[in-house]
């Protein structure tokens, strides 16, 4: 860490980058209890609304594997600004949203902005901490990353059952003003730019190869799996990320450096991390699910028996990051997986009396267990990245875990629909049941969709079994540090001399 950034106040940009995050994470699961109230109002079917979410998730996905280019090209407090300036603009077009494709636009407009500002926030931090600091500050990323997408939902529901769906952007809006203003001021250059040419063939290959997979995986929930469109995206996307690999293994200078998997602990933690991703989703998906067609519950009382787990996990972030600090990776993970394990099980035995205590005393302890995964398997991998690779390394492990999260969601709904499907067409055989018979047929599907919800569970707990496994390999490494890079007015030119030296390399 060079003397310059050593030298700054730490305070003011950590508050700028997580008030900003905060927002713009909450922004990503706000919409998800909404989107009746919104299909109603704007008279769009399910399938069109679920752009509003999948739409968001796209452009994040195409962006993110950019913004190692743009994270090296522009100083970080005009990259910072221009990221937060577009998502509080897609806000605001949002609000005052007349129709559907309006409303779509200032999301995509958002998801922008938020797809600079997470990988962003990732490198400052890595940036301004030293090694042996960086689990207690990623563990204060990890209040943003883990807290907002969780109080979501609950904000959500209470506001849809009170206001208009509208109240959700103008209660984002004076947050993401805050952080823009703020940011503004406290904000300061942390990471070292170099003049350097965007490789648009590059970009037109990650963008088909992460879009269409995103997109494919994403439509497969509503559509299946046998859908022309489905099938053929993910085709493209496919061959596309093929190429993409390709292309960046052999150019001079990658947009997204795939040489970051030659560090072993650094493709061990991603290869966990997508792995728990995509079992964290089963719950997020899931039980909303199970809790408001099966349960009855109100979107609020959904809502509310996610927040303990949400809050627990706030609290948590930090101080596993600490911990993080003292023991490393490893137990932190192996704990954190056996509680995964076992609480996901538990979820995969639900009936239709399961009591409302007994699930918000089972998610809660969850996402405990969930608290001790992320941040600090990440910070992991990431320590034993050099600091030139950091970018590419937080660009690489933000895209993974977005493919994961898409793929994790249709994966587990579609698992979840066509088991109830074929359980249902069993009940029927079985019991003789009268087709015509609603009431009968409405127990039989509402029994089938336990069922499918069950399966799904069962497949995320295996999920977790494998993390688990994975996670005893983990091991502490021996930071990979470089000789120091001394920036200030005096040594500006040797500055850029070493960075241009370190990118031929």
């Amino acid at each position: 860490m060079s003397n310059a950034v050593a030298a700054l106040k730490r305070g003011p940009i950590v508050a700028s980058v997580l008030i900003a995050a905060f927002v713009a994470l909450l922004s990503q699961t706000l919409l998800n209890v909404a989107l009746p109230s919104i299909m109603a109002d704007l008279k769009v079917s399910a399938n069109t609304v679920q752009w509003l979410s999948t739409g968001y998730l796209l452009v994040n996905g195409v962006l993110i594997p950019i913004s190692a280019y743009l994270i090296s090209r522009f100083s970080t407090r005009s990259l910072f600004v221009v990221a937060t300036s577009l998502f509080t603009a897609g806000t605001i077009v949002s609000a005052l949203a007349p129709n559907f494709e309006t409303l779509l636009t200032g999301r995509i407009i958002q998801a922008a902005g938020a797809g600079i500002l997470m990988p962003l926030m990732s490198i400052i931090f890595l940036t301004i901490f030293p090694i042996e600091q960086r689990g207690k500050a990623m563990g204060m990323m990890g209040i943003a990353m883990i807290f907002a997408p969780a109080v979501g939902p609950t904000l959500s529901g209470w506001v849809v059952e009170h206001y208009d769906w509208r109240v959700l952007f103008y209660i984002v809006l004076p947050l993401s003003l805050f952080g823009l203003i703020y940011g503004a001021i406290s904000m300061k250059n942390v990471t070292q730019t170099a003049k350097s040419k965007l490789d648009i063939f590059a970009v037109i290959l990650s963008t088909l190869g992460f879009g269409g997979l995103l997109y494919g995986f994403s439509d497969a929930g509503t559509d299946g799996w046998n859908n022309a469109t489905v099938y053929t995206s993910l085709i493209v996307g496919v061959v596309a990320l093929i190429g993409f690999v390709w292309y960046q293994l052999v150019v001079k200078k990658p947009i997204l450096e795939m040489r970051v998997f030659k560090f072993g602990m650094y493709s061990l933690t991603t290869v966990i991390n997508v792995i728990i991703t995509m079992a964290m989703f089963s719950g997020m998906i899931l039980l909303p699910i199970y809790l408001q067609n099966i349960m009855g519950f109100t979107p609020l009382k959904s809502g509310l028996l996610l927040l303990p787990g949400a809050i627990l996990m706030g609290i948590m972030s930090p101080i596993t990051g600490m911990i993080f600090d003292k023991v490393g990776a490893r137990w932190l993970a192996v704990t954190g997986l056996i509680i995964t394990v076992y609480s996901s099980y538990e979820f995969s035995q639900l009936t239709d009396h399961t009591t409302y205590g007994y699930l918000i005393t089972m998610y809660t302890l969850r996402m405990f267990g969930m608290s001790m995964l992320m941040m600090p398997i990440q910070t992991a991998g990431m320590n034993q990245l050099p600091q030139r690779l950091n970018a590419h390394g937080s660009a690489m492990s933000q895209t993974l875990r977005n493919v994961a999260g898409a793929l994790g969601t249709a994966f587990l709904v579609t698992l979840m629909t066509n088991k109830a499907a074929s359980e249902t067409k069993h009940m029927v055989a079985t019991q003789g049941i009268d087709p015509n018979d609603k009431a009968a047929m409405a127990h039989v599907i509402q029994e089938a969709t336990i069922t499918g919800i069950n399966h799904s569970f069962v497949v995320a707990t295996w999920f977790a079994v494998a993390a688990l496994v994975l996670a005893f390999f983990i091991r502490k490494v021996k930071p990979h540090e470089e000789p120091a890079t001394v920036v200030n007015a005096s040594s500006e030119g040797q500055a850029k001399a070493q960075l241009a030296a370190t990118q031929s390399k």
